[in-house]
């Protein structure tokens, strides 16, 4: 079981790196708006997919695993948030930690209130 375990999240996590490599260089720089943009819409979907398992269906460990795990934890980056943030000039750094976590927490909220909705 820990050898599938190891390999659902490692090809979660495959996928979600790349699609974050994917929107990181598709949006300008020097602020960084890919990161910023991973972030939120990784803590939307984590939301969705964490209230929408818990309250309206069910999902298999192996799903959780890949999703949850694997794809989320390597989409949205908090490392990259860090080392980013610490470049930059103290007002951009600033709103780029603001803008992290107050719109990440949102759409979580935002998130939950989708999936009770639609319930």
């Amino acid at each position: 079981m820990q050898r599938r375990a190891a390999l659902l999240v490692a090809l979660g996590g495959f996928a979600g790196a790349l699609s974050r490599h994917a929107v990181t260089i598709a949006l300008p720089e020097p602020f960084p708006w890919g990161t910023l943009a991973v972030n939120v819409v990784g803590a939307f979907a984590l939301g969705l997919f964490v209230y929408g398992t818990r309250e309206r269906w069910r999902a298999s460990d192996a799903t959780r695993l890949v999703v949850s795990t694997g794809f989320m934890s390597s989409f949205t980056t908090y490392s990259t948030f860090a080392s980013e943030t610490a470049v930059l000039e103290p007002t951009l750094a600033a709103a780029n930690v603001v803008g992290n976590y107050a719109l990440g927490f949102s759409a979580v909220l935002l998130a939950r209130e989708v999936v009770r909705w639609r319930s």
